[in-house]
């Protein structure tokens, strides 16, 4: 059961700044997520953990214990890379046990663990296939049975399911979460994909251009990011971003919706206001808009539409809008109670919408 931290540490390549003094914590026994967008950072995070490379400046403890000089191999850590990296000329069985063949553990416990492994991950049929036989999904559990193995309490998961289809991901993402509840171990999980992210976390970290930008427990993140970037990478689908006013007295004037803050704010300036899908309602009596485009994903329909000069992203029931099409009239409403309200200038958060302010 593994805490981390990481204290200022910071990754260059000659004028390259992978990271940038990033300092964050991770609670042991959690299963945390790092998201964020390609060459966030995010892989040469976890290289770092592992031993893989050094920081150019900073600190990494593990239980509290300076493990920054620590040689990879004495790092009680487990790593699933990106690529499955398996052995082509032994079977999935030597794959999935060859940590424990390294550490000289006896036959007789590598059995009973791999056993328990492709239980979890349910590949016991395939342990004496060699990997040319395997499907993608099955490379991928077998990758990730290896990466589980390792007598560790924290282990790091590089975009594990990336490439998989849909329901395969799913099915995977159960999986995980199944496993470290039975390993009680702590798992660092990288993603780009922020609908994974957040059906994985229960701690979520986002990482941007190397900089750590928030980091706060999953739902608690996505409801009131503290940074408009933040609110910008997390969620499906997106985030409405508008430019807007805040007037003195603590009025918000947008082109689409007028509104007063919920408590007071001495800022006046340009600001963004972040509106999730769910705060865009679809009323008959609303505001005119016309459809641009609409994503049908089964039981919700993703709708974007023009409106006042903006385009606007929403998620509503599908049987709702079955009848309609591109170019079809959307009246719509905006609920300014769910609004978010960031410093245009440096993306922090200033606060949330209250009441919708009237002509």
């Amino acid at each position: 059961m593994s805490s981390v931290r990481l204290q200022g540490v910071s990754r260059h390549y000659r004028d390259i700044h992978a990271l940038k003094d990033v300092t964050v914590e991770i609670a042991s026994q959690s299963l945390t997520v790092v998201c964020g967008p390609p060459a966030a950072g995010k892989s040469v995070l976890l290289r770092l953990l592992v031993g893989l490379e050094q920081p150019s400046r900073g600190r990494i403890l593990i239980n509290d214990r300076d493990i920054t000089d620590v040689p990879a191999a004495e790092r009680r850590i487990g790593y699933v890379p990106q690529s499955f990296a398996l052995f082509p000329h032994v079977s999935v069985f030597d794959n999935i046990a060859y940590p424990l063949a390294l550490q000289r553990v006896g036959r007789s416990e590598i059995e009973r663990r791999v056993d328990q492994v492709a239980d979890i991950l349910r590949i016991r049929p395939l342990l004496r296939k060699r990997p040319a036989q395997l499907s993608g999904g099955e490379k991928q559990r077998t990758a990730i049975a290896r990466g589980m193995l390792k007598n560790a309490d924290l282990f790091l998961l590089d975009d594990p399911l990336v490439g998989l289809d849909f329901k395969l991901r799913e099915s995977l993402m159960e999986d995980l979460k199944d496993m470290r509840g039975e390993l009680n171990a702590t798992f660092l999980y990288v993603t780009s994909d922020s609908l994974e992210a957040l059906t994985m976390a229960e701690d979520l970290i986002v990482l941007d251009a190397g900089h750590v930008i928030d980091a706060n427990a999953a739902a608690a993140l996505y409801q009131q990011p503290r940074h408009l970037r933040a609110a910008e990478l997390v969620g499906f689908p997106r985030c409405n971003v508008l430019p807007g006013r805040l007037e003195a007295g603590g009025l918000c004037r947008t082109g689409i919706v007028d509104f007063r803050m919920d408590r007071p704010t001495n800022f006046v300036g340009d600001v963004a206001v972040a509106a999730r899908p769910e705060h865009i309602l679809h009323r008959p009596d609303g505001a005119p808009a016309t459809i641009r485009l609409m994503e049908n994903i089964g039981a919700e329909c993703v709708v974007y539409f023009d409106a006042g000069g903006e385009t606007l992203v929403t998620s509503v029931p599908s049987p709702s809008v079955a009848h309609l099409d591109m170019g079809s009239p959307f009246p719509f409403a905006v609920s300014a109670g769910g609004l978010l309200v960031y410093d245009r200038a440096t993306g922090a958060l200033l606060g949330r919408g209250g009441e919708a302010a009237h002509a």
